[in-house]
């Protein structure tokens, strides 16, 4: 499967895809990058042969500065707002970045705003460097409010009173706050954050592909009432334990030192090597 964009750059190691968005000077999602955006989560969803995807930037001061303000403008106003029942094609790509079957991390090292926050906010996971990385949903100043999920998403990673600070507020979030308010999951240095995302995005994708699957569709049922979730789990942990490479881990767990005092002191890397046997 070739991935060729002109905004995009998509490189493939193994299970790992790293996206690289280029579009000078600020990365605005311009109709073309929102395009390419579109098309490129369209086809990560469908490639099999990848567990993890991360998204950077190739301008270190911004991951995505926000939608291109003079094109909404250009969004039709006439007659009146209407409910629609089918999502929006930017909501679409960001509940497929939440729930296609790979693990999705933006590596956020400059400012990250209005919808390119939305984007982010809809990954699984989100880094950034400290006392750089910053978040600023900047929509309700401009009479209108985040449309493309992050009115929806910033509640379920922050909590409702700081979704409201975010949203109603629209004032610079730094990174120490936002790793301690959830939005973020670590910060690093910046000279450190490229080889820290890297080394999770590789051994994530050391581990059995099922396994890695299987257990982000078990964590996004945690949306569902607690029975219907705990069902779920249940019902996914016995698809995972009949598989062939549960099996084999498990067994090789035991043979490396798992279940001894000296093993379990150390179960992180024995996590690690069992990685390599995949």
């Amino acid at each position: 499967m070739a991935y060729d964009y002109q905004l995009l750059a998509v490189g493939i190691t193994g299970r790992i895809a790293t996206v690289t968005i280029d579009n000078p000077p600020i990365n605005i999602i311009t109709p073309q990058l929102y395009q390419e955006l579109v098309g490129l989560v369209a086809q990560l969803k469908d490639d099999d042969r990848l567990s993890v995807v991360v998204f950077k930037s190739a301008d270190p001061d911004f991951f995505i500065a926000h939608y291109d303000v003079a094109n909404i403008l250009k969004f039709p106003t006439d007659g009146d707002a209407e409910r629609n029942l089918e999502l929006s094609d930017f909501h679409t790509m960001c509940e497929r970045l939440r729930t296609m079957n790979k693990v999705t991390i933006a590596q956020i090292e400059g400012r990250v705003g209005g919808g390119g926050s939305e984007l982010a906010a809809s990954m699984d996971m989100r880094f950034g460097v400290i006392d750089k990385t910053v978040i600023n949903q900047m929509e309700v100043p401009l009479g209108i409010l985040p449309g493309g999920s992050g009115t929806q998403r910033l509640p379920r990673l922050v909590g409702r009173g700081r979704a409201m600070e975010i949203v109603l507020g629209a004032d610079d979030l730094d990174a120490q706050t936002a790793e301690r308010w959830g939005y973020l999951n670590r910060i690093y240095n910046a000279d450190q954050i490229d080889a820290r995302v890297a080394a999770l995005a590789e051994r994530i994708a050391r581990f059995p592909v099922e396994a890695v699957r299987l257990a982000k569709a078990s964590v996004n049922a945690s949306d569902l009432p607690i029975q219907q979730g705990l069902q779920e789990e249940a019902y996914l942990f016995a698809r995972l334990l009949r598989s062939e490479s549960a099996q084999h881990n498990m067994s090789q767990f035991l043979q490396i030192g798992g279940q001894t005092r000296e093993g379990e002191l150390r179960i992180s890397e024995l996590s690690a090597q069992l990685g390599k046997t995949n």
